[in-house]
Parts: C-alpha cells; structure tokens; sequence
C-alpha cells in the first residue's frame, strides 16, 4: 500500500478513536483503540516495538519504544498533551532514523478537533 494511501487509512482510525472518545484520556487508552480500528480496517500493525541503537555494530536497547508501528512503512507516535512542541518532532526523527523508515505520523489527541493535532514527517 502506497504510504499517502497508508496516512490517510491511519488518520481516518484516528479520527474514528477521537469521534468516540474525545480528548482528556491517558496516550495508552487512545493506543488500544487505535490498534482496534487499524486491525478492523484490516491495517497489520504492532504496538509498543523496542527500538534498539545500533551503536558500532551492536543493537543496544536503552528504552525506546515505537507506540505503533507499520512494520517497514509507517511509525505512529501518540500523544495526549497541551499541543505537539519540537522534542515531539525530534522524537520522530530520531525514530525514523533508528528504524531506517521514511515517514511518520504524530497524532496528539488532547485537542477539539484531531486535524489541530496531526504532523506528518518524512525524512
């Protein structure tokens, strides 16, 4: 699946979670719903993915985890905060550059209308 065509499918999910709940839960009750529609709309998707450094060859883990991945196409990172700020930002790129994947999503569901809390990234 082309990753525009991808983005839209997760982002119609997410509007979904947002319709349902709203804003003002935790990011792990927005997590577990989200997995529930992606797995519905038939999207393979896993969540909560260690991400390890490679540091001079060898993976280290030192706690990074993916809240949704796309295995090889797309990183779903989520939020429940005031608004994104850039260590959001930052926190993606530096997970698209561990994984070596090219494009993200940031979706920060504590906001009236879930298109004031969406960020695309790609590197």
């Amino acid at each position: 699946m082309e990753t525009d065509l991808l983005t839209q499918k997760v982002i119609g999910c997410a509007i979904e979670v947002h319709k349902e709940l709203g804003p003002g839960l935790l990011e792990s009750s927005y997590e577990c719903c989200l997995m529930y529609e992606l797995a519905k709309a038939g999207i393979v998707a896993k969540n909560q993915v260690v991400l390890p450094v490679n540091y001079k060859g060898v993976l280290i883990e030192s706690g990074y985890r993916i809240d949704i991945l796309l295995p090889k196409k797309l990183i779903v990172e989520l939020k429940a905060v005031d608004k994104l700020s850039p260590i959001h930002t930052a926190q993606m790129i530096t997970y698209l550059k561990l994984s070596e994947i090219k494009t993200g999503l940031l979706i920060n569901f504590n906001v009236q209308k879930l298109s004031d809390g969406l960020k695309r990234i790609s590197m």
